[in-house]
């Protein structure tokens, strides 16, 4: 079948069908004369990424809509049931503030109902790292989190985690995406009446015992509660949850480990599906934090932490030695708390002789140098915190390996083993306590940032995105991808190529992923990635220096090189 045949087919059958209702029909026959938007609500299914299934929202089988989350739950629910586990099997659902997010949520879990399945829901929104702590608490078969992250407004999303708390990896996604696939009829999604599923037991809220719970096993990962004791009317910290689910969980945990002195930003407090104070609910953007800013400047405050609309990822903006306010990367974030952790571990004499250390590929090696002068060593795995969660659910079995922290530069972090995905609410909690010892040291978080460059080098990181929408756009990213493969590049900016790995050979015991990366002679290296969540192709730049003016000149010129490539080959 040709993608033009697939299209007017699929079309047709939404249409004519009398399982769809006459709002999507009425929104089908809206564009009736609009091929292209046809073509690209049409021409395939949302697929499963690095983070579930995520697209924009609106009718059609590209698009996140009641019938692609009661398909993709069918197939999901199938999986289950062929897993044969003993008891009745039953899934956690958690939604944050996005449009229909709660509606979503409601049809999933009508869906598993309706093929037998408990449904254990949160009456409202919750953040991702909660929902995966609740699979374990809740001893539930699967997870689901209805969210699109930090996209824009008019996306949603569907992640799907394992009995263990961690997203599903390569293989559980891939069985369920082969039950889906099997699912071509409306009709073959089993469903019941929200009435129906409250009688028989099936469809249970999920109260506020694991809300009370989640906050004490966040916080009894403090590492020092005296200092946050002792600083605790000292140390001002503005926060605010982009108007999404942190809220509540990180004001509760920041008021549970001791700090008295914070401030939320009370136009960003409240849950907003359009995030209508923010161009992006994304804490990796300064441009985020301008209303935070004002506050901070106003009260003279030492931090100001961001979280995103499922808080799993979160940002922060610090004040340096002389009053501004200076953003950190996730790469700096990542390497503060790690030093904090360690040092703080260390101090106690509870530094584990087997204790571990895991990122991804593309995050700094700074991390990994501060890991290795504690005697931690560091695993690398694949973009996507579930492959993080994986190693840690084999090390808890094996006791190979005791997991102490894990992140990745793109602002997600976990300290702790409660959970298996990125949790924002323990990131501003330790993030927070670093500022507190620091500032007790007479330091700022800036100034314990350039310690570590003094002790490890000068790391420094740049991300660089190209979005590319549609279908046009994801053959030009294929294209770029496969051109690199072909010619893999022997020089860039005077630097030899000393490696080129690709990443879908399965190098280093890792599955294969469509990822390219070319480390250069004097260890700096860049990395080519299309997107898994979002229509764009994403680049990595990292490299070393002997002083920050040196790195900063470094990354410059290799990214201004390897850019100039990869902008005419995606014109072209």
């Amino acid at each position: 079948m040709t993608i033009l045949t697939r299209v007017q087919t699929e079309y047709e059958r939404w249409i004519s069908d009398s399982l769809v209702d006459e709002a999507t029909k009425e929104e089908l026959h809206g564009i009736e004369e609009e091929p292209k938007e046809i073509e690209d609500r049409f021409y395939k299914d949302l697929e499963f990424g690095t983070g579930g299934l995520r697209g924009v929202m609106g009718a059609g089988t590209n698009r996140l809509n009641s019938y692609t989350i009661g398909r993709a739950t069918q197939g999901l629910a199938q999986y289950i049931l062929g897993l044969g586990v003993s008891g009745q099997p039953s899934v956690a659902i958690a939604y944050d503030s996005r449009h229909r997010s709660d509606e979503f949520a409601l049809e999933a879990a009508l869906v598993l109902a309706g093929n037998g399945i408990k449904a254990y829901v949160f009456e409202e929104l919750r953040p991702t790292p909660e929902l995966s702590f609740a699979v374990r608490e809740l001893g539930a078969t699967a997870g689901i989190v209805i969210t699109a992250s930090h996209n824009p407004p008019e996306y949603n999303g569907y992640k799907v985690y394992g009995a263990d708390g961690g997203q599903l990896t390569t293989d559980g996604a891939g069985e369920v995406t082969r039950q889906i696939q099997g699912i071509t009829s409306f009709g073959e999604v089993r469903k019941v009446t929200r009435e129906e599923a409250l009688a028989s037991g099936l469809l249970e809220w999920i109260g506020e015992a694991i809300d009370q719970r989640y906050v004490e096993v966040v916080t009894a990962v403090s590492q020092r509660p005296d200092v946050v004791k002792a600083m605790s009317s000292d140390f001002r910290i503005v926060f605010t949850p982009l108007h999404g689910a942190g809220n509540k969980p990180v004001r509760e945990v920041l008021a549970s480990a001791g700090f008295e002195q914070v401030r939320v930003v009370a136009a960003q407090e409240q849950p907003d599906p359009e995030f209508s104070t923010v161009k992006s609910p994304n804490p990796e953007e300064r441009e985020a934090f301008t209303l935070g800013l004002e506050d901070a400047r106003a009260w003279d405050a030492d931090i100001i932490v961001g979280t995103d609309p499922d808080a799993d990822r979160m940002g922060a903006i610090v004040k340096d030695a002389s009053g501004e306010y200076v953003a950190l990367s996730g790469n700096q974030s990542g390497a503060l708390i790690v030093n904090y952790l360690l040092s703080s571990m260390q101090e106690r004499g509870e530094l584990p002789s087997n204790g571990v250390l895991i990122k991804t590929i593309v995050t700094s090696e700074m991390g990994a140098a501060i890991a290795a002068s504690y005697g931690v060593e560091t695993l690398n795995t694949l973009t996507g915190f579930k492959y993080i969660g994986e190693w840690m659910t084999k090390f808890a079995a094996s006791g190979e390996k005791q997991f102490l922290f894990g992140y990745e530069e793109s602002y997600g972090y976990l300290a702790g083993t409660y959970a298996r995905d990125k949790d924002a609410i323990v990131a501003a909690m330790l993030i927070c306590e670093a500022g507190a010892y620091y500032k007790s040291k007479g330091k700022t978080l800036i100034d314990a940032l350039h310690e570590l460059y003094a002790s490890h080098g000068y790391f420094m990181e740049k991300l660089v995105s190209r979005t590319m929408k549609g279908k046009d756009g994801l053959e030009r990213i294929r294209a770029v991808m496969d051109l690199w493969r072909a010619n893999p590049p022997q020089v860039i900016s005077g630097l030899s190529v000393q490696e080129f790995e690709d990443y879908t050979q399965g190098l280093h015991g890792l599955p294969r992923e469509n990822v390219i990366k070319c480390k250069l002679e004097g260890g700096s290296w860049f990395c080519l990635r299309p997107s898994g969540t979002e229509p764009k192709m994403k680049f990595y730049f990292a490299v070393k220096g002997t002083s920050q003016e040196d790195a900063t000149e470094q990354l410059t010129i290799i990214s201004d090189a390897v850019m100039k490539q990869i902008d005419a080959e995606l014109l072209a």
